[in-house]
């Protein structure tokens, strides 16, 4: 098994996006990921469109190279099961609404007592206590809370817009996976385990005070309403498309004004140094997409590029695989899956050169694993036969067996 992260047991009782991508993270550093799934139905996702073989695009991109086992966490001989899972894990991770694990007998309290070396990840929306603790969420929620959806609209006088993917849930996930690594890293030094909290809430407004919250930094020099930085974004039509074209320095700004014959913007006073440039960004964002509607995009690559000024095409998505850095890269790669077929995917973005990531299995059918997972830990053929009788296991993987074999 190759990745840094080989020999890592995780035990995965999440569902939706954030914490499922975040362990897919992992596994695609080599950690065993065992998938937790409700019996005879499996997760959320598992019901979603745009699928192939009964496995949508979404289960299949944030879930591979996971195993699946399906355990009735409603039945004591289902959460003893979990229980016995944790003697040979490293990682218990789950976002389940507050107060569910623990009323289920798998909170943090309860596992780590069995095994105090044990990493316990909890994933909420807002938190674990206070007020809005409790609410339901969805990345939209978050959005609207953070004042995400604020900073899209680019001024508090327009209109709140959602950015169109999901970057809480796909940010979390992120926070999620480097903060389990943090933690495992700790733990070889202590040999101690340790309950690890996040929240949407929390990975968002960290991720927003970086760059879009400078203006509230200053607790001594409030800013009371935020204004437009424009009217006009980075994105310029051309001549026959879009593109975007981005400066910061007075080197990249003499680079445009070449590239665009109009060398006496160099001398303008509005735009003579990058703080001018940035209080009169409306008049240059103006300016710049009179100019570039002028010519095709590929014309003005061919110039700015001469003038080392940051550009791109702004490629529609069927484009994005086929461009030459992408193919280059190797950014984007195509495998077979045993039920699903030819899957195209992003590779893991973190390549380790002495241990690195792969892809060694395709998302897992529902229930696929249950008879090797069982067998692991020691349950011989009649219990693990049994168990399935009693609705604690469920009896996918022989129908799933099926479906691959299809």
């Amino acid at each position: 098994m190759s990745g840094p992260l080989s020999g890592i047991r995780i035990i995965d009782l999440t569902a939706m996006l954030s914490g499922p991508w975040a362990t897919c993270l992992l596994a695609d550093q080599g950690a065993d990921v065992i998938k937790i799934e409700i019996p005879n139905k499996g997760e959320f996702v598992r019901m979603m469109g745009h699928s192939q073989a009964g496995l949508p695009a979404m289960f299949l991109n944030i879930n591979r190279n996971k195993r699946s086992l399906t355990v009735n966490l409603k039945e004591k001989k289902g959460i003893d099961l979990i229980k016995r899972m944790v003697a040979d894990a490293d990682v218990v991770v789950q976002n389940f609404r507050p107060g569910v694990v623990e009323r289920l007998g798998i909170g943090p309290e309860d596992l780590c007592a069995l095994k105090p070396e044990l990493i316990y990840v909890s994933i909420t929306g807002f938190g674990h206590d206070g007020p809005w603790s409790h609410k339901p969420v969805y990345d939209p929620v978050i959005q609207a809370v953070t004042g995400l959806t604020t900073i899209q609209a680019g001024s508090d006088e327009e209109r709140p817009k959602l950015v169109r993917t999901i970057v809480p849930d796909k940010l979390s996930a992120v926070t999620i996976s480097q903060a389990i690594t943090a933690a495992l890293f700790e733990r070889e030094r202590s040999g101690e385990g340790q309950v690890v909290r996040i929240s949407m809430l929390d990975s968002v407004l960290q991720f927003l005070w970086a760059s879009d919250m400078n203006a509230h930094t200053f607790v001594d020099n409030p800013v009371t309403e935020e204004k437009a930085a424009g009217f006009v974004d980075l994105i310029y039509e051309t001549k026959d498309g879009f593109m975007t074209v981005a400066i910061m320095s007075d080197k990249e700004w003499r680079g445009v004004c070449t590239a665009f014959e109009k060398l006496e913007w160099l001398e303008d006073p509005r735009f003579k140094n990058a703080a001018l440039r940035d209080e009169n960004v409306i008049d240059r964002l103006t300016l710049t997409q009179e100019v570039l509607k002028t010519k095709t995009t590929a014309e003005w690559m061919e110039l700015l590029e001469a003038n080392d000024v940051p550009c791109s095409p702004a490629l529609r998505r069927k484009d994005v695989y086929t461009h030459p850095q992408v193919e280059h890269m190797g950014s984007v790669v195509t495998y077979e899956h045993h039920a699903a077929g030819t899957l195209r995917q992003a590779r893991h973005a973190a390549r380790f050169e002495r241990t690195p990531a792969a892809i060694r299995m395709g998302a897992p059918l529902l229930g696929e694993h249950n008879d090797e997972v069982l067998g692991e830990l020691g349950l011989s053929d009649d219990e693990i036969s049994t168990l399935k009788s009693e609705g604690i296991v469920g009896a996918e993987r022989d129908e799933g067996s099926k479906q691959a074999a299809e």
